[in-house]
């Protein structure tokens, strides 16, 4: 019989532009693994303090939308007190605020309970950090 809690660590890189990476198939691998047909939660963190988790659509534009809107509200820019790294880095500091580090979501049977548009996605602003740890664990009966 499988564990109450699993966890393991997956290894991202996002390379040098802004992104939003769809994790939903490591989740799901994940999920075969751990959960074993198991009802629980699935949260999904990330231990940096200029990324976060989002639950969107993707492929139809919504993550270049998401990546647009952060540029509104966070533009890259000197206006920042955080100033160290690239020009405007201190906004990657404040992403998390706005997408936050983390999400815990239902898993039934086994599988993620998602919405027939929804993906698990990693946002990361901060080009200057390309390698990105995201923790998933699974909680259970």
């Amino acid at each position: 019989m499988s564990s109450a809690f699993t966890t393991t660590v997956l290894q991202i890189t996002t390379g040098s532009t802004e992104t939003v990476t769809d994790l939903t198939p490591d989740c799901q691998q994940f999920l075969a693994r751990a959960a074993s047909g198991r009802d629980g939660l699935l949260n999904i963190f990330v231990p940096h303090a200029t990324a976060g988790i989002a639950v969107l659509e993707t492929g139809a534009g919504s993550d270049d939308d998401l990546l647009a809107t952060l540029h509104t509200l966070l533009p890259a820019d000197n206006r920042w007190q955080h100033r160290h790294g690239t020009p405007g880095h201190g906004r990657d500091h404040v992403l998390p605020a706005l997408v936050p580090p983390h999400a815990t979501l239902p898993v039934i049977a086994g599988s993620l309970e998602l919405g027939t548009w929804q993906s698990v996605c990693l946002v990361d602003t901060n080009t200057s950090n390309t390698n990105r740890s995201v923790r998933l664990s699974f909680l259970g009966q």
